[in-house]
């Protein structure tokens, strides 16, 4: 039997619509994939669980870095697999607020903050430094020796530096640090915070 042109047509033009309606999907579903990647600038939901260990002149310190700041976290790991840290000092202490470094060589991209509604700057914890200006952090770090969210309240701490990781070992090393001699900061007035004797980072390196 000779095939009936009207349903050879009706099926092939049946055809060349499903096949637009699955191209047109498609190209919608590349886009909105392309648009998220861009606008999280690649970053997965997640940072795989990762601890680093900062061997110091006055000791070591294990710091475990949280899953939940995949941005933030993922910067620290980089720069030091990167070898960014090493012989850096800790160039700020105050034996009430907290110990700062990670002054590096070169430029460092920033990055974008991931505050949050559980970033909490409790003690031992460890958070980026940054400018006044939102998403301005680069290399330099802070930890935390009491609890500055709740001290510096008023002043939205939490709502400011972005808290990256906790100290599980090696807290001691971090209170010799901030209450070492120090002497006045010449760029912060009334700060007594230039350590005499700076510790230095000997090697900074990620451990199982």
């Amino acid at each position: 039997m000779a095939p009936n042109k009207k349903g050879n047509a009706y099926n092939h033009k049946s055809y060349n619509t499903l096949f637009l309606v699955i191209a047109i999907i498609v190209i919608v579903v590349f886009s909105i994939g392309a648009y998220l990647a861009v606008s999280n600038q690649g970053a997965p939901a997640t940072f795989p669980p990762t601890k680093v260990l900062l061997q110091t002149t006055a000791g070591d310190i294990t710091i475990d870095l949280r899953t939940d700041k995949p941005i933030t976290s993922a910067n620290f790991a980089n720069l030091v697999r990167d070898g960014k840290y090493d012989g850096t000092t800790f160039y700020r202490t105050v034996s009430t607020f907290m110990i700062q470094g990670g002054k590096v060589s070169g430029s460092v991209p920033t990055i974008k903050d991931e505050i949050g509604s559980n970033n909490r700057n409790t003690n031992y914890t460890i958070a980026m430094a940054k400018t006044s200006q939102p998403n301005s952090a680069t290399s330099e770090f802070f930890i935390n020796v009491e609890d500055n969210g709740l001290k510096y309240k008023d002043y939205n701490f939490d709502g400011t530096y972005v808290v990256f990781g906790n100290v599980i070992s090696g807290k001691d090393v971090v209170d010799a640090i901030a209450n070492a001699p120090a002497t006045e900061n010449p760029n912060i007035q009334g700060e007594i915070s230039v350590p005499v004797n700076p510790v230095t980072i000997i090697k900074a390196s990620i451990v199982p």
